[in-house]
C-alpha cells in the first residue's frame, strides 16, 4: 500500500484528539502518564484514564503508533503535523468552500488576521512573485 492511500485512510481526528496531537507534536513520544502530567496545567480536569483511552482509541484509528517495547507504551502521531494539517485543510476546502482556497484565505482574512500578520503575509507574498 503506498503512503497516500495510508494517510487518506486515516480517520479525522476529533478536536479532543487535536489537543492531544498537538502535545505530541510539540513535546514528541509519551507515555499516558506523561502526556496527562504535560497538559495538567491546562487541563486539571482531564482524567488519566481519559487520557490512556483517548490514546488507545487513537492508536485503533492509526492515528497514533504505539511502541510497546517498554512497560509504559509510548504514544506518537502517525503523521507529521503539517501532513495532517494539510489533508484537513483540503477537505475543509472542499466541504464548506466549494473547492476554493480563493474563498478560504478571504474568508480568514476578515476579522481573522492581525494587522503584523496580514502584513507578514503580504511579505511572503512579494516573496513568492519574485521567485
Amino acid at each position: 500500500m503506498s503512503s497516500s492511500v495510508a494517510k487518506s485512510s486515516i480517520p479525522k481526528p476529533t478536536a479532543s484528539e487535536l489537543n492531544l496531537l498537538k502535545v505530541l507534536w510539540q513535546h514528541g513520544p509519551m507515555s499516558a502518564k506523561q502526556l496527562h502530567e504535560t497538559i495538567q496545567d491546562e487541563r486539571p480536569d482531564l482524567a488519566y484514564a481519559t487520557v490512556l483511552r483517548h490514546l488507545q482509541i487513537m492508536h485503533g484509528k492509526g492515528i497514533l503508533t504505539r511502541d510497546e517495547s517498554q512497560r509504559s507504551h509510548v504514544y506518537a502521531p502517525s503523521q507529521e503535523q503539517d501532513s495532517l494539517q494539510t489533508n484537513l485543510l483540503k477537505d475543509m476546502i472542499q466541504k464548506v468552500f466549494a473547492g476554493s482556497g480563493k474563498a478560504l484565505v478571504l474568508a480568514a482574512l476578515r476579522g481573522h488576521v492581525t494587522d503584523k500578520e496580514r502584513d507578514e503575509i503580504e511579505q511572503i507574498m512579494q516573496d513568492e512573485k519574485k521567485s
